[in-house]
């Protein structure tokens, strides 16, 4: 009779057959796999097994490392093969899934926020008014990341009226075709089992925490954790807001098995390379679309454009549309920056359109005098 083996001592913080397989030749170098759960400047904290204990977690460099992504530094959430004699990691192992922004609206550079997250906790604080923009910009992101998008209405014991607070659920749920809603109050514990329920579990599942400044995500991974691992300011009294405190992003385990990838709070989040996340962020707009008249259709002015037509009927949101395509814009001018044949074909089309209007505005004037 066999004696089945016993689970890997990783298990918890998501390692499965799939990373063990991609980390084989790393195994063969004599190298132990390991999880980041901190970055610091030129170094990492990561979860591995060592001589000393099943599970250690260990300070390692982060020199130069081999990466099959175009944002190759280790982030928290990747997994690494570790060098623990030089304490070092070697190489990040292929992301499954990972949340990137632009660096900056002047740069083409991509930033990753979390990697290897099978949820993506969207955090919106119910202390400020509900911003819709903001919420859909965080989907496009979440959905291009390759993890499932949550969206959590936190504070929401600072909405007392149930009918205020189902109407806030309700205009988000609009905006988040496809991502589960739910409204929660660490301080009063609303909402929290469905959402452990939801991100927990044994098999070493992976939630990243994200939002604005203020959003209440440290007092949140709190209350998940059943731990103080995060420094919470008192709020103001004025607006019932927190304060930043978190500064460095961090994998925290769940009581109930997994883990939690916990961020500072965005001022800003850039979009960065986000074509299939906006179509699923928007996929009411893209399931109209299908029935404009021309599959090239802008859905600006154009004769026949069915989600236009939504827009003067009031069956989709004017505000939504014009969202919709400001985040296309700055995700084409993204792509444009690291893309200089993208560019030169932007060029190209916008002084054709330039062209066009000028001629049609002519058309509109009729001949001049004299010619």
């Amino acid at each position: 009779m066999t004696t089945p083996s016993a689970p890997h001592p990783l298990l918890r913080y998501g390692w499965d057959g799939a990373f063990a397989t991609a980390f084989a030749p790393y195994e063969a170098e004599g190298l132990r796999p390991g999880r980041v759960v901190r970055v610091d400047r030129g170094s990492c904290e990561v979860v591995t097994v060592t001589e000393a204990g099943p599970v250690a977690a260990v300070r390692v460099g982060t020199g130069p490392v081999t990466s099959p992504d175009p944002v190759p530094n280790p982030c928290t959430g990747d997994w690494v093969a570790v060098d623990l004699e030089q304490r070092v990691a070697r190489a990040v192992l292929p992301r499954r899934t990972a949340f990137v922004r632009a660096v900056s609206s002047q740069r083409s550079d991509g930033q990753v926020l979390a990697a290897n997250m099978d949820q993506v906790l969207i955090a919106v604080s119910l202390a400020d008014e509900l911003d819709l923009g903001r919420v859909e910009r965080f989907l496009s992101l979440a959905w291009e990341s390759g993890g499932q998008p949550v969206v959590v209405l936190t504070k929401a014991d600072l909405v007392p009226d149930p009918t205020t607070l189902s109407y806030l659920v309700e205009d988000t749920e609009r905006v988040a075709p496809g991502a589960r809603v739910l409204p929660v109050s660490a301080a009063t514990g609303q909402g929290m089992d469905a959402l452990a329920a939801l991100i927990g579990g044994e098999g070493g599942t992976t939630a990243a925490l994200l939002g604005q400044s203020g959003a209440g995500k440290s007092t949140l991974a709190n209350a998940l954790t059943g731990a103080d691992v995060q420094r919470v300011d008192a709020t103001r009294d004025s607006d019932g807001k927190g304060r930043h405190t978190t500064t460095t992003r961090d994998l925290l385990p769940l009581p109930g098995g997994g883990v939690l990838i916990d961020t500072p709070g965005l001022r800003g989040v850039g979009l960065w390379e986000a074509d299939g996340g906006l179509a699923q962020a928007f996929t009411d707009v893209e399931a109209l679309a299908r029935d404009c008249r021309f599959p090239d259709c802008a859905h600006v002015t154009e004769p026949g454009c069915a989600v236009l037509a939504a827009a003067e009927e009031g069956t989709l949101s004017l505000r939504r549309l014009e969202n919709y395509h400001k985040l296309l814009r700055e995700n084409e001018r993204i792509a444009a920056r690291s893309d200089a044949r993208l560019n030169a074909e932007l060029l190209r089309n916008w002084k054709q359109k330039k062209a066009l209007g000028r001629h049609m505005m002519e058309r509109k004037r009729g001949p001049r005098e004299g010619g």
